[in-house]
């Protein structure tokens, strides 16, 4: 299982949200500087989120991103704010290793079908979803635009919807746990690779080694996720790059 630090773009600078409200927000510096540090650190991928984009559609980080993908001599992994085919392409060129469609493809599945299909591998689906308490039931709901506005669809039903094409992840993001050292969502994501024919990245609450080992023990109709993205433990030191990517190995 591959461990994928993440890196959350707002304003120019690393930021992290606390279960994705804007309102709690922390800043921890130079983005370019910290992916640097990361590879230094032996990281093969990055997990490169533009927020501002995510939530406006607005393309602000932009040429932040392309010096991170220039300097960095491993596979970066772009979302957030990208609504069209030009947007994922343009990324593409740039040298992006994949191109995280969010709410593009909630909103128009044929495109990120579509997209898939052109690019096989190089794209990948989030699905970042949130609990909602509908008349004394859970039930589990894909966020939009940055995580601000509901999609009215079901997480069960958006995996169906990208289980066909030829997409390189779907990325499963809790966001009830994200940014809050909670640890990761267990049970949902074993229910992803029971849904999804396509790899899953886990995302959200991870916390300690332990988590990690405990995800690369998650396993469902003979498949186990491909990688596991970690950011607030390694930006709050909770957890060092280096016992993370151990812990993987493991």
């Amino acid at each position: 299982m591959r461990c994928i630090p993440a890196i959350d773009l707002r304003g120019g600078k690393c930021v992290r949200l606390y279960q994705g409200d804007f309102a709690k927000e922390t800043i921890y510096g130079d983005p370019v500087e910290l992916a640097l540090s990361y590879c230094a650190t032996g990281a093969t991928a990055l997990h490169i989120v533009d927020l501002d984009a995510a939530r406006t559609g607005f393309a602000t980080n932009r040429e932040l991103i392309k010096t991170i993908i220039a300097k960095c001599p491993v596979d970066v992994e772009v979302g957030g704010g990208i609504r069209t085919s030009l947007d994922a392409e343009s990324l593409l060129r740039q040298g992006a290793a994949r191109v995280v469609i969010g709410t593009a493809g909630i909103e128009n599945p044929g495109l990120a079908n579509k997209l898939a299909y052109a690019h096989p591998g190089q794209i990948a689906i989030g699905l970042d979803h949130k609990r909602i308490t509908d008349k004394g039931q859970i039930r589990r709901e894909v966020a939009l635009r940055g995580w601000v506005q509901g999609s009215g669809i079901e997480f069960a039903d958006a995996l169906a919807m990208f289980s066909e094409a030829p997409f390189g992840a779907v990325i499963v993001t809790d966001i009830d746990r994200d940014g809050t050292l909670r640890g990761p969502d267990l049970v949902g994501l074993r229910f992803a690779l029971e849904h999804c024919e396509n790899p899953v990245i886990a995302s959200g609450g991870i916390a300690k080694p332990s988590d990690l080992e405990a995800l690369s023990e998650v396993e469902a109709k003979g498949k186990k996720l491909l990688g596991a993205i970690v950011g607030k433990a390694l930006l709050s030191g909770a957890m060092t790059l280096k016992e993370a990517l151990a812990a993987c190995a493991r």
